[in-house]
């Protein structure tokens, strides 16, 4: 009795493996590869889902592929720009100095944008033949041209002294910075290039 139950035990059949479990192995055993100890192993679904493009089969695709991508690259440029992402920033704009420069022009009204829209206004009434005309003309464009001078001053005074507070140490050019400030703040606010990031009043 006792050898018919070694029997009978012995030839109980093993549960079968799942078809999944199968074929998983079968792949492993024929590429030869062995899965780290702890860690699931990968199925084929997850696989296949990262397959990659498909290579282009002809020069037009791959031309039209090409610009694609460049245009995708310049938007992309375009918006890091936008945003005063250093990868992405001219060299001009570059540097922790510089993006303080620009907040603090941002953070104020100047009086650049006023100055060139007078001129415009300005360029009419020159052409008017009448004296007084011309010279209440001259007039407004020497105030327009004052304030812009001291406007400046302003400027260039303020971003001295925060860039030493801040940056005792710099190397930057005190004088580029100066130009960099002025020429950003005679620049209208919505075409500035970084983006303004402060508004108008706000403690820099």
């Amino acid at each position: 009795m006792a050898l018919f139950s070694r029997k009978s035990s012995s030839s109980t059949p093993e549960p079968a493996q799942e078809p999944e479990a199968v074929e998983q192995e079968i792949v492993h055993a024929s590429r030869g590869y062995t899965p780290a100890k702890g860690r699931a192993t990968r199925k084929r679904t997850e696989a296949q889902r990262r397959r990659s493009e498909p290579p282009p089969t002809n020069r037009r695709e791959a031309l039209k592929r090409a610009r694609e991508k460049a245009r995708a690259e310049r938007s992309e440029a375009y918006e890091g720009m936008k945003a005063g992402d250093e990868r992405y920033l001219l060299p001009r704009d570059k540097g922790p100095e510089r993006a303080l420069v620009r907040d603090i022009v941002d953070s104020r009204r100047t009086v650049g944008p006023y100055f060139f829209a007078g001129a415009f206004v300005l360029l009419f009434l020159f052409q008017v033949p009448r004296a007084e005309v011309q010279l209440a003309a001259n007039l407004i464009w020497l105030l327009l041209a004052l304030a812009v001078i001291v406007d400046s001053f302003l400027i260039s005074r303020k971003v001295k002294k925060m860039v030493m507070e801040r940056f005792p140490k710099t190397t930057q050019s005190m004088r580029s910075l100066y130009f960099y400030a002025i020429m950003r703040a005679i620049s209208f606010r919505k075409l500035r290039m970084p983006k303004t990031r402060v508004n108008i009043g706000d403690k820099i």
